[in-house]
């Protein structure tokens, strides 16, 4: 395994808890406010992703969020946009299986940067060993509102899949709150993603602990 993919299963086992930012569902409060409130918390991963900002927009929150992820000490991921990633100096980029493959994406950000690739079927997981992934998006593990073009739900099955199976970090996303995540994290996977359950709480460093309690106690019991 690469110095890559140990890096990102070193960041993703010890962190638990990745967020996702989404303006839409925080509740009138700006980006910066509510990473800066996740890292106070304790969040270690953040992934911005924004589908209906400027690009000039998206570029000072993401040199601000650069900033405060460094301060820190924490991973800064870019959802989609390549040269935003590039231009903040991201820690990572995470892409679909709709864009750009995995080794032209490879080829633009350099060698240093993380590249984490979403997946929905055990071929796609194989497939981005393969292609030379970092670390794998593994879902929608449930039902989810937050992302209109998402596929059918994949469901625990497939978290079990890529435990047992693929030798990447992988974070579970897709529907996934409070309620559950004690469940997707007994399945195996490294890391859980969250968004509404997030960003949309009264209280997100509240929220966010009680999370990471529940991540703890839920590996404790897988053993």
């Amino acid at each position: 395994m690469n110095a890559r993919r140990i890096r990102a299963r070193d960041v993703f086992q010890s962190a638990g808890l990745y967020c996702l930012t989404d303006s839409k569902l925080s509740c009138g409060r700006n980006n910066l406010t509510i990473v800066e409130q996740m890292l106070s918390a304790g969040l270690r991963i953040v992934q911005y992703r924004e589908k209906n900002q400027s690009q000039l927009t998206m570029y000072k929150e993401c040199l601000a969020i650069r900033d405060l992820t460094r301060s820190f000490g924490a991973t800064f991921i870019v959802n989609d946009d390549i040269a935003l990633a590039m231009a903040v100096c991201a820690d990572g980029v995470h892409v679909g299986q709709d864009d750009l493959p995995v080794p032209a994406v490879r080829l633009l950000v350099g060698e240093s940067m993380l590249i984490g690739l979403s997946t929905h079927t055990p071929e796609q997981a194989q497939a981005a060993v393969r292609l030379g992934a970092d670390y794998i998006g593994v879902g929608p593990v449930y039902s989810t509102l937050t992302k209109k073009d998402v596929g059918n739900p994949v469901g625990l099955s497939y978290v079990d899949y890529v435990a047992k199976n693929i030798a990447l970090a992988s974070v579970a996303i897709g529907g996934i709150n409070a309620a559950n995540v004690a469940e997707v994290i007994r399945h195996g996977a490294d890391c859980a993603a969250m968004i509404s359950d997030i960003v949309s709480a009264a209280d997100i460093s509240q929220q966010i602990q009680l999370v990471q309690t529940l991540i703890k106690q839920a590996r404790r019991l897988r053993g």
